[in-house]
């Protein structure tokens, strides 16, 4: 993803603008706390033969981690089917759009405007385009009007 943002076209704009950049890196950050990629190493926990058992993965995930993962698959079912599996090849597994486009089974030099039309796709489900917002879900949970009240503390 960095090497797309610094690199130009012909006419010499950016290969992603700044929004599908930080779009790519909100899923691909998204993607690594939610624990979603294979282990490469060993588990050297001692009790870990011991504690673990087939379906209980989810379980083990920290809050964190499983925040992480509902925002991936919700950023990525923004995206589509078609555009999903660039989205994880390219942002989350940090594939080259040539090795993208060969594990995708994509024409030659497609992969560009492939990774650009899904990118836009992950722009406009976070909301970092800067156009008109209003259709916005709300961020609080009061009804149109509502008001807290203020109470005063009683003397102890």
């Amino acid at each position: 993803m960095s090497w797309l943002r610094t690199r130009k076209d012909k006419l010499g704009r950016p290969l992603i603008t700044d929004e599908q950049f930080m779009a790519g890196e909100r899923l691909r950050i998204d993607f690594e706390r939610s624990m979603l990629s294979q282990r490469v190493t060993s588990s050297w926990d001692p009790a870990a033969g011991a504690q673990r058992s087939g379906g209980h993965v989810q379980a083990e995930l920290s809050d964190g981690a499983l925040c992480a993962r509902q925002r991936f698959h919700l950023a990525m079912d923004a995206a589509g089917p078609e555009l999903s599996s660039i989205l994880y090849q390219v942002c989350c597994l940090a594939a080259g759009l040539e090795q993208a486009e060969r594990l995708l089974d994509l024409p030659q030099r497609s992969g560009k405007a492939v990774l650009g039309l899904a990118l836009n796709a992950l722009v406009r489900h976070y909301s970092l385009s800067g156009q008109d917002r209003s259709n916005r879900r709300p961020f609080h949970w009061g009804a149109s009007g509502y008001r807290p009240e203020i109470q005063e503390l009683e003397d102890a």
